[in-house]
């Protein structure tokens, strides 16, 4: 019942709001400004005004969104706010602000309006290197913020002529090697790998988790271009395989085993583990996430020993598959990806993605947090929102499901908002 209950109000929100951003726009009201930070609207207690054709927001609500942290003074009536290495100043009345310690005249001066600081938007995010647009038809803001240095992940798995994940990353047709758009991707997922109920690990399946033939040039091309290289090892629940596995100690000492030994070809692995907690309920459900905690600890303590990173590929906290401990996983693993996709729609509804996004950042550091994208439930606009969600909430990065399928018009975008992270 909690299941079906679970869909109902997925679909229910799907349909009554089609995304955070439709749904902002479909309660716009005549004479009021709206702001949009990287497609995603700023949310203020007290509402935008003009003075003097500029445009003046609550400070608060708006360093919040570019994670600019800000102070304010108020026996001196002074803002202050930095990211680290920029600093403004603007007092209440002047027109006189600092950049860095330079001064800077304002078209219009910050001022208190029901009980709340508004500054000028264009100035405020200006110094801090967005970009500004005004749609005066629409009363609309639009900021874009700059690139940021975050992790891509790029999934690498077969696919055909058309949709290679070779030619996609490297720009040329296996085997010849370019630099195509290894400047956006930081890391590969290398789909490769699967578990039958026994534990055993094996390179070939069914679902197209397989090893390819030359799989070896793809690890010494990441190595060249200095790429992060995972092995995934994904398992679905179908007829129970997953959950027979986790029950058989046996078969988890093989596995755990034979995923370490391999993992010496690669930096990490990535445990893909589909489809736990359908429909189990209750004490069942605590099991099933409980024999998932065991198998992720004995394996992270196995890694550990070899310096090999464990990555978790898991279904949205606010999927229906239910049967993951956020909490508990996030604390074995050094990264986890949110699978924010199969909700239903297309593009991904906005507000479903950012609610999965924000119920795991109650549990998990977001710098443990990647955000992942189905490339083919998103349009190339759409894609740039998702990114923004990640920029918004301070998580390490995306991951993208998968190479093969993303567009030079989405590639471009990319460029605009992250750039490549050197950190891992």
């Amino acid at each position: 019942m909690v299941k079906k209950l679970l869909i109902l109000v997925i679909a229910c929100s799907i349909f009554l709001t089609g995304g955070l951003a439709s749904s902002a726009g479909a309660q716009e009201q005549p004479g009021v400004i709206q702001v949009f930070l990287d497609g995603l609207p700023v949310v203020f207690d007290t509402q935008p005004v003009i003075e003097n054709d500029r445009t003046l927001v609550p400070f608060r609500a708006v360093a919040e969104a570019l994670n600019v942290a800000v102070t304010w003074n108020g026996s001196t009536q002074t803002i202050t706010a930095t990211d680290g290495e920029i600093a403004i100043w603007l007092g209440i009345g002047s027109k006189t602000a600092y950049l860095n310690d330079t001064p800077v005249i304002l078209d219009a001066p910050p001022v208190i309006h029901g009980y709340r600081t508004l500054i000028p938007l264009r100035f405020f995010t200006e110094a801090f290197n967005c970009q500004v647009q005004w749609d005066g038809v629409k009363r609309y803001v639009h900021i874009t913020s700059p690139p940021k240095a975050m992790t891509v992940v790029g999934f690498y798995a077969l696919g055909d002529q058309e949709t290679s994940s070779w030619t996609n990353l490297f720009g040329k047709a296996y085997p010849a090697l370019g630099s195509g758009n290894i400047d956006v991707v930081s890391a590969l997922a290398l789909g490769w790998y699967t578990l039958d109920e026994q534990g055993n690990l094996l390179t070939g399946s069914n679902s197209g988790w397989r090893r390819p033939e030359g799989w070896e040039d793809i690890l010494d091309a990441a190595d060249r271009y200095n790429l992060e290289t995972g092995m995934v090892v994904h398992l679905t629940d179908g007829a129970g395989l997953l959950s027979n596995l986790l029950t058989n100690e046996a078969a988890m000492s093989r596995a755990i085993g034979a995923i370490t030994k391999e993992a010496n070809l690669y930096k990490g692995v990535n445990l893909d583990f589909e489809g736990l907690g359908w429909s189990e309920e209750g004490e069942q459900l605590t099991a099933v996430r409980n024999r998932l905690n065991r198998f992720v600890r004995l394996l992270s303590l196995e890694l550990r020993k070899n310096d090999r990173s464990l990555t978790l590929t898991l279904h949205a906290p606010n999927s229906a598959y239910q049967g993951y401990d956020y909490q508990t996983l996030g604390g074995l693993a050094d990264r986890i990806i949110i699978m924010a996709y199969d909700y239903g729609a297309r593009p991904e509804p906005l507000n479903l993605v950012v609610e999965a996004v924000e119920m795991a950042g109650v549990v998990v550091p977001p710098k443990k947090l990647v955000l992942g994208i189905s490339i083919p439930s998103e349009t190339a606009e759409s894609l740039m929102t998702k990114v923004g969600v990640a920029k918004r909430y301070g998580l390490e990065g995306i991951a993208i499901w998968r190479l093969g399928l993303v567009s030079d018009e989405m590639w471009s975008g990319l460029r605009s908002k992250v750039f490549k992270n050197y950190a891992n």
